[in-house]
């Protein structure tokens, strides 16, 4: 199989992609696909903390070139957007969509046509944002897909908060995993995700998800087609907890990481009154993130030079 090939179709040729399938769909009776452990029966219209119940809902879907560059090559990246989250972050910028649902139910099928409509556009790779609550639906629709001629990447765009036997399962259907690296003081993470355990979670969900994909792997026409992209968003008075995030991705994965760490925080939703967050980040909060990152040895992702 050529390097660039998309693990799944494997799966999809020895049947074990049915078998996944199988194993994820059993989860919607007695729901623990996040570290919420919810164990609603979602079949039966039970609602858990994320608020997704029996069937998909996509809130869009299209050919997005505001993502990192390697996603985006030259034709963009096809961006599906799912409806609902597991952490529902008081400054979500997008809180319409995961606080409130919005967005409409589709099937499999349906999903499946969305798939190769974006790759009939050019789209280098499928991009699931916040997808894992509805990790069932999702590749249900992907032997259908396959057979419609899906071939490239399939990113998953998560927030970090997952299950690890979720992520177990999706080893060889993944090529690209992009999770957020959101907190690592367990108080913040209590007081803007209601995840205490955030960090705790997250470090064994990274290990994962760098022994399944590596490093991120780019072609010669500079698109990714496998591996891990880490996002960290800084935050104000250093309430995402940098240091130690970024300790961690350098130290126990490999300084050869693709961290995206993002300036651009904005108080957003619940966090506009906030007395730590509610304020944009400055110049030196940022500056003082990057310069931590390559002293740590990380230069992927990000100006390499720190900022003066």
């Amino acid at each position: 199989m050529p390097e660039n090939k998309p693990a799944y179709i494997k799966l999809f040729k020895s049947g074990e992609l049915y078998e996944r399938i199988k194993h994820l769909s059993g989860k919607l009776q007695s729901c623990n696909l996040c570290p919420r452990n919810c164990f609603v029966n979602r079949l039966k219209g039970e609602l858990g903390y994320c608020g997704a119940g029996k069937n998909l809902k996509v809130a869009s879907a299209f050919q997005h070139f505001g993502e990192e560059p390697p996603l985006v090559g030259s034709h963009g990246s096809g961006t599906i957007f799912l409806s609902f989250c597991n952490l529902k972050c008081n400054f979500c910028q997008n809180y319409d969509i995961s606080h409130y649902g919005d967005g409409e139910e589709i099937t499999s099928n349906e999903l499946a046509t969305l798939m190769i409509d974006l790759q009939n556009k050019g789209c280098h790779n499928i991009n699931f944002v916040t997808p894992t609550h509805f990790a069932p639906q999702i590749i249900a629709a992907l032997p259908k897909a396959i057979e419609m001629g899906l071939s490239v990447s399939i990113v998953w765009n998560c927030g970090g908060y997952e299950s690890l036997e979720i992520v177990r399962l999706l080893d060889g259907i993944v090529d690209i995993y992009m999770p957020d690296a959101k907190f690592s003081n367990s108080n913040h993470a209590k007081q803007f995700a209601d995840a205490g355990n955030y960090f705790t979670i997250l470090k064994e969900i990274l290990k994962e998800m760098f022994r399944q994909v590596g490093t991120l792997k780019i072609d010669k026409n500079g698109a990714a087609f496998r591996g891990l992209l880490i996002r960290h968003l800084v935050l104000p008075k250093n309430a995402a907890g940098s240091k130690h995030i970024l300790k961690f991705i350098a130290e126990a994965l490999s300084t050869d990481n693709y961290v995206n760490i993002m300036s651009q925080y904005r108080p957003c939703y619940q966090a506009i009154s906030d007395p730590q967050i509610g304020r944009a980040i400055t110049n030196t909060e940022f500056g003082e993130a990057i310069r931590l990152a390559w002293k740590l040895g990380l230069s992927r992702g990000f100006r390499t030079m720190p900022l003066t």
